[in-house]
Protein backbone atom coordinates (compact mmCIF):
# COMPACT_ATOMS: atom_id res chain seq x y z
CA UNK A 1 0.00 0.00 0.00
CA UNK A 2 0.81 3.35 -0.49
CA UNK A 3 0.00 7.00 1.01
CA UNK A 4 -0.67 9.62 -0.99
CA UNK A 5 -0.38 13.50 -0.15
CA UNK A 6 -3.73 13.73 1.11
CA UNK A 7 -3.15 10.47 3.44
CA UNK A 8 -5.40 8.31 1.49
CA UNK A 9 -4.01 4.65 1.15
CA UNK A 10 -3.87 3.52 -2.37
CA UNK A 11 -4.84 -0.17 -2.91
CA UNK A 12 -1.17 -2.09 -3.81
CA UNK A 13 -2.21 -4.50 -6.78
CA UNK A 14 -4.11 -1.77 -9.02
CA UNK A 15 -1.31 0.80 -8.98
CA UNK A 16 -2.23 2.34 -12.86
CA UNK A 17 -6.47 2.51 -11.40
CA UNK A 18 -5.03 4.52 -8.04
CA UNK A 19 -8.26 3.65 -6.42
CA UNK A 20 -8.46 4.57 -2.78
CA UNK A 21 -9.18 1.64 -0.68
CA UNK A 22 -11.61 4.25 1.16
CA UNK A 23 -13.65 5.06 -1.26
CA UNK A 24 -13.36 1.64 -3.09
CA UNK A 25 -15.29 0.30 0.27
CA UNK A 26 -17.48 3.14 0.30
CA UNK A 27 -18.55 2.22 -3.33
CA UNK A 28 -19.19 -0.92 -2.94
CA UNK A 29 -21.20 -0.69 0.34
CA UNK A 30 -23.36 2.07 -1.38
CA UNK A 31 -24.03 0.17 -4.20
CA UNK A 32 -25.04 -3.11 -2.01
CA UNK A 33 -27.74 -0.51 -0.34
CA UNK A 34 -29.32 0.43 -3.12
CA UNK A 35 -29.54 -2.97 -4.29
CA UNK A 36 -31.24 -3.61 -0.99
CA UNK A 37 -33.59 -1.07 -1.76
CA UNK A 38 -33.96 -1.20 -4.90
CA UNK A 39 -35.16 -5.03 -4.44
CA UNK A 40 -37.78 -3.91 -1.37
CA UNK A 41 -39.00 -1.34 -3.65
CA UNK A 42 -39.56 -3.98 -6.57
CA UNK A 43 -41.03 -6.64 -4.16
CA UNK A 44 -43.19 -3.76 -2.86
CA UNK A 45 -44.48 -2.62 -6.34
CA UNK A 46 -45.42 -6.59 -7.40
CA UNK A 47 -41.82 -7.41 -8.63
CA UNK A 48 -40.21 -10.98 -7.97
CA UNK A 49 -36.53 -11.94 -8.41
CA UNK A 50 -37.26 -13.80 -11.47
CA UNK A 51 -38.77 -10.75 -13.27
CA UNK A 52 -42.05 -8.49 -13.74
CA UNK A 53 -45.39 -9.96 -12.56
CA UNK A 54 -48.11 -9.38 -14.45
CA UNK A 55 -51.17 -7.37 -13.81
CA UNK A 56 -53.15 -9.75 -13.21
CA UNK A 57 -51.34 -11.75 -10.78
CA UNK A 58 -50.95 -9.27 -8.83
CA UNK A 59 -53.77 -8.67 -8.39
CA UNK A 60 -54.43 -12.11 -7.16
CA UNK A 61 -51.51 -12.13 -5.16
CA UNK A 62 -52.75 -8.89 -3.51
CA UNK A 63 -55.98 -10.35 -1.37
CA UNK A 64 -53.86 -13.49 -0.12
CA UNK A 65 -51.32 -11.06 0.91
CA UNK A 66 -53.20 -8.40 2.56
CA UNK A 67 -55.09 -11.35 4.47
CA UNK A 68 -51.53 -13.09 5.61
CA UNK A 69 -50.57 -10.06 6.80
CA UNK A 70 -53.57 -9.49 8.68
CA UNK A 71 -53.43 -12.48 10.11
CA UNK A 72 -49.49 -12.07 11.45
CA UNK A 73 -50.83 -8.62 13.00
CA UNK A 74 -53.50 -10.42 14.65
CA UNK A 75 -51.21 -13.28 15.97
CA UNK A 76 -48.70 -10.93 16.88
CA UNK A 77 -51.46 -9.29 19.54
CA UNK A 78 -53.75 -7.02 17.71
CA UNK A 79 -54.71 -5.49 14.86
CA UNK A 80 -52.73 -3.01 12.81
CA UNK A 81 -54.13 0.53 12.69
CA UNK A 82 -52.72 1.38 9.41
CA UNK A 83 -53.69 -1.77 7.22
CA UNK A 84 -57.35 -1.63 9.20
CA UNK A 85 -57.45 1.94 7.28
CA UNK A 86 -55.46 1.01 4.18
CA UNK A 87 -57.00 -3.01 3.70
CA UNK A 88 -60.74 -2.95 1.42
CA UNK A 89 -61.77 -6.04 0.01
CA UNK A 90 -63.03 -4.07 -2.80
CA UNK A 91 -64.44 -1.16 -4.53
CA UNK A 92 -68.34 -1.48 -3.40
CA UNK A 93 -66.71 -1.78 0.89
CA UNK A 94 -64.89 1.63 0.36
CA UNK A 95 -66.29 4.37 2.95
CA UNK A 96 -64.96 5.62 6.08
CA UNK A 97 -63.83 3.15 8.75
CA UNK A 98 -66.28 1.32 11.01
CA UNK A 99 -65.02 2.97 14.55
CA UNK A 100 -66.02 -0.02 16.46
CA UNK A 101 -63.43 -2.02 14.75
CA UNK A 102 -60.83 0.52 16.30
CA UNK A 103 -59.49 0.57 19.98
CA UNK A 104 -62.34 2.26 22.59
CA UNK A 105 -59.59 5.23 22.86
CA UNK A 106 -58.78 5.94 18.80
CA UNK A 107 -62.98 5.76 18.51
CA UNK A 108 -63.50 8.09 21.27
CA UNK A 109 -60.70 11.03 20.07
CA UNK A 110 -61.99 10.60 16.89
CA UNK A 111 -65.46 11.60 18.15
CA UNK A 112 -64.44 14.01 20.65
CA UNK A 113 -63.89 16.12 17.98
CA UNK A 114 -67.62 16.33 16.50
CA UNK A 115 -70.21 18.73 18.06
CA UNK A 116 -72.58 18.10 19.56
CA UNK A 117 -75.15 17.97 16.46
CA UNK A 118 -72.42 15.97 14.41
CA UNK A 119 -72.40 13.75 17.69
CA UNK A 120 -76.30 13.02 17.72
CA UNK A 121 -75.99 12.01 14.19
CA UNK A 122 -73.23 9.50 14.58
CA UNK A 123 -74.93 7.90 17.39
CA UNK A 124 -77.43 7.11 14.55
CA UNK A 125 -74.84 4.70 13.34
CA UNK A 126 -72.41 4.40 16.64
CA UNK A 127 -74.75 4.47 19.50
CA UNK A 128 -72.78 2.81 22.05
CA UNK A 129 -69.82 4.98 21.17
CA UNK A 130 -71.53 8.54 20.43
CA UNK A 131 -73.51 8.72 23.70
CA UNK A 132 -70.77 7.86 26.00
CA UNK A 133 -70.70 10.39 28.92
CA UNK A 134 -67.17 11.63 28.97
CA UNK A 135 -67.99 12.65 25.27
CA UNK A 136 -71.07 14.93 26.46
CA UNK A 137 -69.51 15.63 29.75
CA UNK A 138 -66.66 17.18 27.20
CA UNK A 139 -68.84 19.09 25.26
CA UNK A 140 -70.96 20.81 28.22
CA UNK A 141 -67.52 21.92 30.48
CA UNK A 142 -65.86 22.86 26.99
CA UNK A 143 -69.34 25.33 26.31
CA UNK A 144 -70.10 25.94 29.71
CA UNK A 145 -66.76 26.10 31.93
CA UNK A 146 -68.91 26.19 35.25
CA UNK A 147 -72.16 25.24 36.53
CA UNK A 148 -72.83 24.47 40.43
CA UNK A 149 -74.16 20.80 39.11
CA UNK A 150 -70.66 19.82 38.35
CA UNK A 151 -69.70 19.76 42.05
CA UNK A 152 -72.82 17.79 42.86
CA UNK A 153 -73.31 14.71 43.08
CA UNK A 154 -75.28 13.44 40.08
CA UNK A 155 -79.07 12.62 40.91
CA UNK A 156 -80.77 9.03 39.65
CA UNK A 157 -80.82 9.34 36.27
CA UNK A 158 -78.62 12.13 35.48
CA UNK A 159 -77.27 12.02 32.28
CA UNK A 160 -74.36 15.06 30.85
CA UNK A 161 -76.22 14.45 27.38
CA UNK A 162 -79.50 15.41 28.80
CA UNK A 163 -76.98 18.17 30.54
CA UNK A 164 -76.08 19.61 27.11
CA UNK A 165 -79.97 19.74 26.04
CA UNK A 166 -80.83 21.89 29.45
CA UNK A 167 -78.12 24.13 29.08
CA UNK A 168 -78.38 25.00 25.54
CA UNK A 169 -82.06 25.43 26.45
CA UNK A 170 -81.25 27.82 29.03
CA UNK A 171 -79.05 29.47 27.34
CA UNK A 172 -80.94 30.64 24.52
CA UNK A 173 -83.84 31.75 27.04
CA UNK A 174 -80.96 34.00 28.88
CA UNK A 175 -80.33 35.64 25.14
CA UNK A 176 -84.26 36.54 24.97
CA UNK A 177 -84.52 36.66 28.29
CA UNK A 178 -81.60 36.92 30.94
CA UNK A 179 -84.23 36.69 34.26
CA UNK A 180 -85.89 33.76 32.79
CA UNK A 181 -82.54 32.16 31.37
CA UNK A 182 -81.72 32.51 34.72
CA UNK A 183 -84.42 31.27 36.35
CA UNK A 184 -84.43 28.20 34.10
CA UNK A 185 -80.92 27.50 35.50
CA UNK A 186 -82.28 27.54 38.91
CA UNK A 187 -85.16 25.39 38.29
CA UNK A 188 -83.61 22.65 36.72
CA UNK A 189 -80.59 22.42 39.49
CA UNK A 190 -78.18 23.98 37.47
CA UNK A 191 -77.15 27.09 39.15
CA UNK A 192 -77.54 27.72 42.54
CA UNK A 193 -78.99 31.02 43.44
CA UNK A 194 -75.83 32.79 44.59
CA UNK A 195 -74.37 35.93 42.90
CA UNK A 196 -71.13 34.20 43.08
CA UNK A 197 -72.30 31.14 41.41
CA UNK A 198 -74.11 33.65 38.82
CA UNK A 199 -70.72 35.09 38.05
CA UNK A 200 -68.57 31.73 37.56
CA UNK A 201 -70.97 30.85 35.34
CA UNK A 202 -71.20 33.98 33.20
CA UNK A 203 -67.17 34.21 33.31
CA UNK A 204 -66.54 31.01 32.11
CA UNK A 205 -69.60 30.81 29.14
CA UNK A 206 -69.23 32.17 26.11
CA UNK A 207 -72.55 31.76 24.16
CA UNK A 208 -74.53 34.13 25.89
CA UNK A 209 -75.31 37.52 24.06
CA UNK A 210 -72.77 40.06 25.43
CA UNK A 211 -76.46 42.86 24.95
CA UNK A 212 -78.44 41.00 26.99
CA UNK A 213 -75.48 40.18 29.27
CA UNK A 214 -74.97 43.65 29.50
CA UNK A 215 -78.30 45.10 30.68
CA UNK A 216 -78.60 41.69 32.70
CA UNK A 217 -75.03 43.07 34.77
CA UNK A 218 -76.41 46.58 34.88
CA UNK A 219 -79.78 45.35 37.23
CA UNK A 220 -77.80 42.90 38.94
CA UNK A 221 -74.51 44.76 40.59
CA UNK A 222 -73.54 42.07 43.06
CA UNK A 223 -73.57 39.68 40.41
CA UNK A 224 -71.28 42.26 38.44
CA UNK A 225 -69.20 42.70 41.51
CA UNK A 226 -68.44 39.32 41.66
CA UNK A 227 -67.53 38.50 37.92
CA UNK A 228 -64.92 41.58 38.65
CA UNK A 229 -63.17 39.79 41.35
CA UNK A 230 -62.67 36.62 38.93
CA UNK A 231 -60.20 38.41 37.00
CA UNK A 232 -56.85 38.85 37.75
CA UNK A 233 -54.97 41.21 35.98
CA UNK A 234 -51.83 40.79 37.32
CA UNK A 235 -48.23 42.01 36.31
CA UNK A 236 -50.43 42.91 32.59
CA UNK A 237 -49.80 46.20 31.30
CA UNK A 238 -52.91 48.71 31.67
CA UNK A 239 -54.32 48.73 28.44
CA UNK A 240 -54.29 45.04 27.80
CA UNK A 241 -55.87 44.36 31.16
CA UNK A 242 -58.62 46.83 29.78
CA UNK A 243 -59.02 44.74 27.44
CA UNK A 244 -59.43 41.60 28.86
CA UNK A 245 -61.73 43.29 31.32
CA UNK A 246 -63.77 44.78 28.33
CA UNK A 247 -63.84 41.62 26.50
CA UNK A 248 -65.82 39.65 28.88
CA UNK A 249 -67.74 42.60 30.41
CA UNK A 250 -68.83 45.21 27.39
CA UNK A 251 -68.66 48.25 27.57
CA UNK A 252 -72.07 50.37 26.60
CA UNK A 253 -72.33 52.36 23.58
CA UNK A 254 -72.93 55.50 25.46
CA UNK A 255 -71.06 57.29 28.22
CA UNK A 256 -73.63 56.79 31.68
CA UNK A 257 -73.21 56.01 35.04
CA UNK A 258 -72.73 52.38 33.95
CA UNK A 259 -69.53 52.95 32.05
CA UNK A 260 -68.53 54.79 35.03
CA UNK A 261 -69.04 51.97 37.20
CA UNK A 262 -67.41 49.98 35.43
CA UNK A 263 -63.73 51.60 35.37
CA UNK A 264 -64.34 52.08 38.70
CA UNK A 265 -64.62 48.65 40.01
CA UNK A 266 -61.66 47.79 37.16
CA UNK A 267 -59.63 50.30 38.90
CA UNK A 268 -59.78 49.00 42.18
CA UNK A 269 -59.36 45.46 40.85
CA UNK A 270 -56.27 46.47 38.82
CA UNK A 271 -54.62 48.33 41.96
CA UNK A 272 -55.00 44.94 44.17
CA UNK A 273 -53.94 42.74 41.60
CA UNK A 274 -50.78 44.96 41.86
CA UNK A 275 -49.58 46.47 44.88
CA UNK A 276 -45.84 46.81 43.96
CA UNK A 277 -46.26 48.48 40.68
CA UNK A 278 -48.67 50.79 41.96
CA UNK A 279 -45.99 51.78 44.95
CA UNK A 280 -43.41 51.82 42.21
CA UNK A 281 -45.06 54.24 39.79
CA UNK A 282 -47.14 56.26 42.58
CA UNK A 283 -50.44 55.58 41.09
CA UNK A 284 -54.03 55.37 43.42
CA UNK A 285 -57.26 54.11 41.98
CA UNK A 286 -58.13 57.61 40.89
CA UNK A 287 -55.07 57.59 38.96
CA UNK A 288 -55.39 54.33 37.63
CA UNK A 289 -59.15 56.02 36.60
CA UNK A 290 -58.07 58.96 35.00
CA UNK A 291 -55.86 56.61 32.68
CA UNK A 292 -58.63 54.73 32.22
CA UNK A 293 -60.51 57.60 30.74
CA UNK A 294 -57.15 58.69 28.95
CA UNK A 295 -57.33 55.43 27.26
CA UNK A 296 -60.73 55.29 26.07
CA UNK A 297 -60.86 58.54 24.65
CA UNK A 298 -57.76 58.10 22.76
CA UNK A 299 -59.21 54.92 21.02
CA UNK A 300 -62.02 56.98 19.77
CA UNK A 301 -59.67 59.75 18.82
CA UNK A 302 -56.73 57.56 16.43
CA UNK A 303 -59.89 54.80 15.14
CA UNK A 304 -62.68 56.73 14.59
CA UNK A 305 -62.92 57.91 10.98
CA UNK A 306 -64.62 60.92 11.76
CA UNK A 307 -61.82 62.52 13.76
CA UNK A 308 -59.86 64.05 11.27
CA UNK A 309 -56.84 65.70 13.29
CA UNK A 310 -55.62 62.45 15.52
CA UNK A 311 -54.19 63.06 18.72
CA UNK A 312 -50.04 63.46 18.53
CA UNK A 313 -48.17 61.57 21.38
CA UNK A 314 -46.91 65.06 22.52
CA UNK A 315 -50.54 66.02 23.32
CA UNK A 316 -51.44 63.17 24.77
CA UNK A 317 -48.93 63.22 27.31
CA UNK A 318 -50.12 67.00 27.97
CA UNK A 319 -53.35 66.70 28.80
CA UNK A 320 -52.78 63.24 30.74
CA UNK A 321 -49.86 64.42 33.16
CA UNK A 322 -51.88 67.76 33.31
CA UNK A 323 -54.99 65.68 35.18
CA UNK A 324 -52.78 63.20 36.85
CA UNK A 325 -49.32 65.18 38.00
CA UNK A 326 -47.24 62.12 39.75
CA UNK A 327 -47.77 59.88 36.16
CA UNK A 328 -44.23 60.05 34.39
CA UNK A 329 -43.94 61.20 31.04
CA UNK A 330 -42.58 57.37 30.23
CA UNK A 331 -45.16 55.66 31.38
CA UNK A 332 -47.84 57.56 29.72
CA UNK A 333 -46.06 57.33 26.16
CA UNK A 334 -46.20 53.74 26.43
CA UNK A 335 -49.61 53.61 27.16
CA UNK A 336 -49.91 56.06 23.41
CA UNK A 337 -47.67 53.31 21.95
CA UNK A 338 -50.44 50.47 22.77
CA UNK A 339 -53.05 51.85 21.64
CA UNK A 340 -51.41 53.43 18.54
CA UNK A 341 -50.01 49.72 17.48
CA UNK A 342 -52.78 47.40 18.80
CA UNK A 343 -55.86 49.74 18.52
CA UNK A 344 -59.18 50.20 20.77
CA UNK A 345 -59.56 49.37 24.24
CA UNK A 346 -63.14 48.66 24.17
CA UNK A 347 -63.03 47.08 21.09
Amino acid sequence: MQVNWKGEIWEKDAPFLHVPVQQSFCLQMGQGLWRVARNQQLQQEGYSEQGYLTREQSRRMAPSSIAGTNHRKQVQGGIDIYHLLKARKSKEQEGFINLEMLPPELSFTILSYLNATDLCLASCVWQDLANDELLWQGLCKSTWGHCSIYNKNPPLGFSFRKLYMQLDEGSLTFNANPDEGVNYFMSKGILDDSPKEIAKFIFCTRTLNWKKLRIYLDERRDVLDDLVTLHNFRNQFLPNALREFFRHIHAPEERGEYLETLITKFSHRFCACNPDLMRELGLSPDAVYVLCYSLILLSIDLTSPHVKNKMSKREFIRNTRRAAQNISEDFVGHLYDNIYLIGHVAA
